[in-house]
């Protein structure tokens, strides 16, 4: 790994990282949780929160996705979305909800100055809770041009992320 000039998984601890958390909404599926840790690993983000009745490391089913990265993300559970979305705010976090609602900004048309930010993703089936989207300060949408109107947990967690830490200037 050093050739490539990766952080060993020993040092992710006193790593920087970037400002963002992940709040999982009643994340049902142990992949889109395993996943959720491997692509928060990749991008170096603050913590991983897993709400309600996401399930949480340890499983072989999330291990088999996340492929270590329970154990170089920091993560906390919380019993309710607004438990972590409260804690988030008096930690400083702006509250985002990643959904397709009325009056969300477009992903790329994200200013270029964004401030540490919590980023809810919800349910598979049912998206963002009213309850998270009644906390949430801002709501980022993702265009889309098929039919289906909407993608992966997985898939929209990278696609986001990747967009944040691009527009930030965060990259390394």
């Amino acid at each position: 790994m050093d050739d490539l000039g990766r952080i060993a998984p020993q040092h992710t601890a006193t790593a920087p990282r970037h400002p963002f958390i992940v709040i999982l909404d009643d994340v049902r599926s142990m992949q889109n949780v395993g996943s959720a840790f491997r692509t928060a690993d990749a991008f170096a983000i603050q913590a991983l929160y897993l709400c309600g009745y996401t399930p949480q490391p340890p499983h072989r089913d999330i291990h088999k996705t996340a492929l270590g990265a329970t154990e170089t993300v920091s993560w906390q559970h919380f019993p309710t979305v607004t438990a972590a979305i409260q804690h988030a705010m008096s930690l400083g976090y702006h509250i985002a909800a990643v959904e397709q609602a009325h009056g969300s900004t477009l992903l790329h048309q994200l200013p270029t100055t964004v401030p540490p930010t919590a980023l809810i993703f919800g349910n598979e089936v049912t998206g963002v809770s009213d309850e998270a989207l009644s906390l949430a300060q801002s709501s980022i949408e993702i265009p889309q041009w098929g039919a289906k109107h909407s993608l992966n947990i997985s898939v929209s967690l990278g696609v986001v992320l990747w967009e944040l830490v691009r527009v930030s200037d965060l990259g390394r």
